[in-house]
Parts: C-alpha cells; sequence; structure tokens
C-alpha cells in the first residue's frame, strides 16, 4: 500500500483529501504544520507528500528545503498563488508537481496516482555509459554516476536524464520531456521542468554554467550532449 502525507493546517482539507486518498487505497497520514511534517517524513518514509505552502511555524518552501537535504521523496506542492510557485522554481527546491488551490480532490488523486505510477523499478538491458565513461546510468538498479562519482538524483530528475538519454542528441520540447516524466501535463509545467533541469545540472555537470550534459537547444528544449559509447 503507497503511503501519502497530507500536510496542511486546514481540518477540513486534510479530511476532504484523506477520504479520496483512503478510497483509492492509499495509506495517509496527516501534519498540520511544517515541524511536524519534516520529523513525519523522517518517521514515516512517505511514498509523496502533499505540501500546503502557508503553514504555522516554519512554511512548505522550508520544510520542501530541509525534506530535500535527507530524502527524494516525491513532492506536490498546493499553493493559493501562482507567485509562490514561481518563488519555488526560482529557489529550485525540488518540488515535483504544483498545484494552485481552488483544486478538485479527484484531480489531486489522479496526479498522486500518475507520478507514483511512473516511479516503478526502471526496466532496462542494463548500465549504459556516455561521452567516453562520463556518465553511466544503470536504470535496473537507478543508479548515475558521472566521472566515476555516485550521483544521488530526485525520481524528477533520474526521469528527465533516462528520457534525454534514450536518444542522445535528440531534443525533446519542455512538453514532450514533462509527459515522459509524469504522464500527464499541467499549467506551468515549462517552469517546473526548468527548475528540475537547474538541479540536475549542478549535481552532474562540472561547469553547470556551461553544460556538457544536458544541453539548451534555444527554441527548442533540452538534449544529452554525450553520444552513447558502443
Amino acid at each position: 500500500m503507497r503511503r501519502v502525507l497530507v500536510v496542511d493546517d486546514e481540518p477540513h482539507i486534510r479530511a476532504v483529501l484523506r477520504g479520496y486518498l483512503e478510497a483509492d487505497g492509499f495509506a495517509v497520514s496527516e501534519a498540520a504544520d511544517g515541524d511536524e511534517a519534516v520529523r513525519r517524513v523522517r518517521q514515516d518514509a512517505p511514498d509523496l507528500v502533499l505540501l500546503d505552502v502557508m503553514l504555522p511555524g516554519i512554511d512548505g518552501i522550508e520544510v520542501l528545503r530541509q525534506v530535500r537535504t535527507f530524502s527524494d521523496v516525491y513532492v506536490i506542492v498546493v499553493t493559493a498563488r501562482t507567485e509562490e510557485v514561481d518563488k519555488l522554481v526560482g529557489l529550485g527546491v525540488g518540488a515535483d508537481d504544483y498545484v494552485t488551490k481552488p483544486f478538485s480532490p479527484r484531480e489531486l488523486v489522479l496526479r498522486v496516482q500518475a507520478i507514483l505510477r511512473r516511479g516503478g523499478p526502471a526496466a532496462g538491458p542494463g548500465a549504459a555509459a556516455y561521452g567516453d565513461g562520463t556518465l553511466l546510468i544503470d536504470e535496473p538498479r537507478r543508479e548515475v554516476t558521472v566521472r566515476d562519482v555516485r550521483v544521488e538524483l530526485t525520481p524528477t530528475e533520474w526521469g528527465i536524464l533516462v528520457a534525454l538519454a534514450a536518444v542522445p542528441g535528440r531534443v525533446y520540447s519542455r512538453y514532450e520531456l514533462i509527459n515522459r516524466v509524469r504522464g500527464y501535463e499541467f499549467e506551468g509545467y515549462e517552469r517546473t521542468i526548468d527548475s528540475h533541469v537547474k538541479n540536475l545540472r549542478r549535481k552532474v555537470e562540472e561547469d553547470p554554467g556551461r553544460p556538457a550534459i544536458v544541453q539548451t537547444v534555444l527554441g527548442g528544449g533540452y538534449r544529452l550532449g554525450l553520444a552513447r559509447d558502443d
């Protein structure tokens, strides 16, 4: 049974989301403030967190920042203002999706299902090397090595890298990437993809300002800049 942590300071919202999620077979836990949310993620290790931005104590942005220091759990941020999405994206703190209030509980559950469905174990023939061994992607083990150093990626960063590596050199639009990684489209997908690419580059590039692995194609999208080794 997949576990979802619902973080919101409004009891009726937690109750509604719990009802919808449990009806779909999820195990649900709750947190009413930011400090409790961080503790719950550490203790319960949920598969996904529904995280409201406006919380008592530390806000959702700080919760996400702290969680990302020890967990790559999927996080869907719930916010009342699109400006907060812009702030989250600009900070690059690693949310996997964003939902603005008011929202449909049923639509939110569908997004949860889509993210977790895409997050299953990857299947593949084995490790593949790129750029004379600069990059090694082992899909069965979900491991990435860059210049002989193991790199820890969030699920979304992993999905983007694997999508780009499917055909090195091919340009993937932001629309294609969000649908390959998430299985659906949503408002603001361009901003969230850019944020995840920025975080991915920090982990895999020698110089993130001059990326050689995950390259931008102006007006097109992104491509893997390394050829696959034969």
